[in-house]
């Protein structure tokens, strides 16, 4: 087991290295000044080497890696040159919206999509399954953005049960925090919860088929006790890669969302960055939503070895 996760720590420090490398490399090569881009073409000289110095784009190009590096590791992201901000309070401020977002919308899914999936294996080709299966193919089809809105135009603006837009800080009501998001999180949740009913349902079919599972009915288990105890569990690799890919899904993709909720959050606030040309905050969220990409994926890798001993062996 330590070894498997020394394997998996080592493949994880190298894969945040190559990205931030990357990340790097392609703000860089963006064509334009990014100071001239800024302040516009009738800075003066001085103005555009200030921004530089501030922008950490004096120097050799390793220089500037490095000192970016650096400042990543210690949280000294430096400052926004439209907010006039630290980057990292901003970064965390916005965070605080859409991480409990992604939360939500993943504890929706799941709670929705795993009891759709082995209702469905379990009544193959019963009434129950092709109704379910045929909402989850509309599920995957309908967008975000127009579920979220339909959401809102029913329980915020019609029935008036929950906020239409806006979001109440958590420092506020805390109550008030979780009605704000509980519309964009149920509209996101419902697209992950068809992907993860239909994933399961296949998951749990191709287990089902297998050698011992029809030993433990040859034994006279019942087929809820065969379902439960034995094919769900076997199921659950699969079905940790579908979520894991799901939840970090939602962490890259909760800008269109956020608009339409008018959430400030850290998808719209890179929208925001990019349009202002906030370079450095751009290079900053982008490392920071990768490398939450990489440590989810991470953790799934994790709960494979606890769900399987097998793979903690090979």
């Amino acid at each position: 087991m330590y070894r498997y996760l020394l394997r998996r720590l080592m493949t994880l420090a190298l894969s945040l290295i190559v990205i931030s490398i990357l990340i790097f490399v392609v703000m860089r090569i963006i064509p334009g000044d990014p100071a001239q881009i800024i302040l516009g073409t009738d800075a003066d000289e001085n103005s555009l080497a200030v921004l530089r110095d501030k922008l950490g784009l004096t120097g050799p190009i390793y220089v500037q890696y490095v000192r970016w590096v650096q400042g990543v590791l210690t949280g000294r992201l430096g400052e926004s040159v439209r907010y006039r901000e630290p980057i990292s309070q901003l970064i965390v401020s916005r965070f605080a919206v859409t991480g409990p977002l992604a939360v939500m919308a993943m504890l929706f899914a799941v709670a929705a999509g795993i009891p759709a999936a082995v209702y469905s294996a379990y009544r193959k080709n019963k009434l129950g399954d092709y109704l379910l299966m045929m909402f989850s193919q509309v599920g995957l089809a309908v967008p975000a953005f127009w579920m979220g809105i339909l959401l809102m135009l029913v329980f915020g603006v019609r029935l008036g049960w929950l906020p239409a837009g806006g979001f109440i800080p958590w420092s506020e009501s805390f109550l008030g925090a979780v009605k704000s998001l509980l519309l964009p999180a149920v509209a996101l949740g419902l697209i992950c919860a068809a992907s993860i009913a239909r994933l399961g349902r296949s998951a749990l079919l191709n287990v089902m088929a297998q050698d011992y599972i029809r030993t433990a009915r040859s034994k006279g288990i019942s087929e809820r006790s065969v379902l439960y105890r034995h094919a769900l569990r076997n199921a659950l690799i699969p079905l940790g890669t579908v979520i894991g890919m799901q939840f970090a899904s939602l962490l890259a993709g909760t800008i269109v969302i956020e608009s339409v909720f008018y959430l400030p959050g850290l998808g719209r606030f890179a929208f925001m960055a990019i349009g202002m040309r906030d370079l450095p905050v751009v290079q900053d969220i982008v490392l920071f939503i990768t490398a939450l990409i990489v440590v989810t994926n991470f953790l799934v890798d994790v709960s494979y070895a606890l769900l399987d001993p097998r793979i903690r062996l090979e």
